[in-house]
């Protein structure tokens, strides 16, 4: 199966950790001022401390376990879910740090979301379909059958589509399906990939 894109993600308890594979932007630009200077083709531009691309998205674990058992009709229990995808999760390798660009500033999220297009070095790509394999591994050792139809379905995944765009999401579209707007080659150096919020997963103390 070919990697994914997920859909912008709906909001969810603030108390249930989202969790995702992703890498940070470490800098952004060759001039003071780059990342600011988005702001003319964006509206409410984010913190660029918190800028990441993400690799893997699994959204809330409680609900993807929920949504596991469901598909099993209740033969997984949640929790067996929870610690099985923890432990996969735990074992990954990491991705180095590494140099991508941007040429361009489209939209995502359903026409909400203003993101910079990335271009990144052919490993990124072989690593997120790595996940995306291995993601087929621990959901098929969990007890699942029909796994691309799961993975697909999954509202706690909630891939629109199995393709991954490497994009780095910058704030709120002008408009909603704003058209993409050509930039001058923006520069972006991305640290190693880290798991979000890995404190939150089972089994970490």
């Amino acid at each position: 199966m070919a990697p994914m894109t997920a859909r912008q993600p709906t909001e969810g308890p603030t108390n249930l950790p989202r969790i995702t594979v992703e890498v940070p932007v470490l800098h952004m630009g060759s001039a003071p001022g780059a990342y600011e200077s988005l702001g003319r083709y964006v509206e409410s531009l984010r913190s660029q401390r918190g800028l990441h691309m993400t690799l893997l998205h699994l959204g809330f674990l409680d609900r993807l376990a929920g949504d596991i058992v469901a598909w099993t009709q209740g033969a997984v229990k949640p929790e067996t879910a929870k610690i099985e995808i923890a432990s996969w999760l735990r074992g990954l390798p990491r991705l180095d740090g590494f140099l991508g660009k941007s040429e361009r500033l489209i939209t995502l999220g359903g026409g909400r979301v203003s993101s910079l297009e990335i271009t990144v070095p052919l490993v990124v790509h072989d690593y997120q379909t790595l996940l995306v394999q291995g993601l087929h591994v621990v959901l098929d050792d969990i007890g699942l059958d029909n796994i691309d139809d799961f993975i697909l379905s999954s509202p706690a995944l909630g891939y629109r589509s199995p393709r991954w765009l490497p994009h780095v999401a910058v704030g709120k579209a002008r408009s909603k399906h704003q058209e993409p707007i050509e930039l001058e080659t923006v520069a972006l150096e991305f640290g190693p990939s880290r798991i979000r919020n890995e404190v939150a997963l089972p089994g970490v103390v």
